[in-house]
């Protein structure tokens, strides 16, 4: 099986490029194969160059069929989403294939429509484990 690229980055706090803004989070684009992560990464990048604190990093991935996924999320106390509301927990659901994540955020985040204060985003275990999840 091929490859595959996912382009991640968005917004830093600082030029080490280390750590994501506060109040935003990591954006992540893919899978692609490697033609399509550049052209991806060009794009990104052309329309963020006014913004120093933005840059965006082309990364090799897992296969697409041994990649695990995740939907994490829940009720938030604001909406700059860092902080789970209080008497709540961060839901962590899965692992999921891609597609399975995906229906399962449709889900999730079609219950919580109404509530301006509910979010889920999906990851990948890799980022779980970043993240200390």
């Amino acid at each position: 099986m091929a490859k595959l690229y996912f382009v991640v980055g968005g917004e830093y706090a600082d030029t080490s490029f280390s750590v994501i803004a506060p109040g935003h989070s990591e954006e992540r684009f893919g899978p692609f194969d490697e033609r399509e992560a550049h052209i991806c990464w060009r794009a990104l990048t052309g329309k963020s160059v006014d913004n120093a604190m933005v840059r965006y990093f082309i990364r090799a991935g897992e296969d697409a069929a041994e990649e695990t996924w995740y939907v994490v999320g829940g009720e938030y106390s604001d909406t700059t989403f860092q902080e789970i509301a209080p008497g709540r927990t961060k839901q962590v659901v899965g692992p999921f294939s891609r597609k399975e994540a995906l229906d399962k955020w449709r889900e999730l985040t079609g219950k919580t429509v109404d509530n301006a204060l509910a979010r889920f985003d999906l990851c990948t275990g890799e980022e779980l484990k970043r993240q200390g999840l």
